[in-house]
C-alpha cells in the first residue's frame, strides 16, 4: 500500500491561493493561472490537447479542462479542495487560517 508524501513547502503567492481555494463561501474569482502555478508546485501539470490540463498530486491523476475565462469555476473549486485535501494540505490551510486568526 503506498503512502501520501508530505506536502511541499509553499511560497507566499501558493499559499494565498491554496486559502482560496478552500475559503468560505466559495470565491468565484480564483484565476487560473494562479491554480496552474499551485498545481506545479505542488504536483505535475501537463497540457494535452485541446485545453486539457492532465495534474498529478500525490496519489492522484485528474484532467482538467482549462477555464473559457480567466477564473476557474465553482465545480474546479470543489475537485481541487478534493485533491488538495488527499495530498495533505488540509492542515496547512488550517494552520494558516489559525495563524491569521491570531495575528
Amino acid at each position: 500500500m503506498s503512502s501520501v508524501p508530505e506536502p511541499v513547502s509553499l511560497n507566499n503567492h501558493h499559499r494565498d491561493t491554496l486559502l482560496r481555494l478552500f475559503q468560505h463561501p466559495t470565491s468565484h474569482n480564483i484565476e487560473w493561472l494562479d491554480v496552474a502555478s499551485l498545481l506545479a508546485a505542488v504536483g505535475t501539470i501537463e497540457e494535452h490537447r485541446e485545453g486539457k490540463f492532465e495534474v498529478r498530486l500525490a496519489n492522484e491523476v485528474r484532467f482538467l479542462d482549462r477555464p473559457k475565462h480567466k477564473d476557474i469555476d465553482v465545480q474546479m473549486v470543489v475537485d481541487l479542495r478534493h485533491m488538495l485535501t488527499a495530498a495533505g494540505y488540509r492542515p496547512e490551510v488550517d494552520r494558516l487560517v489559525d495563524k491569521g486568526v491570531e495575528d
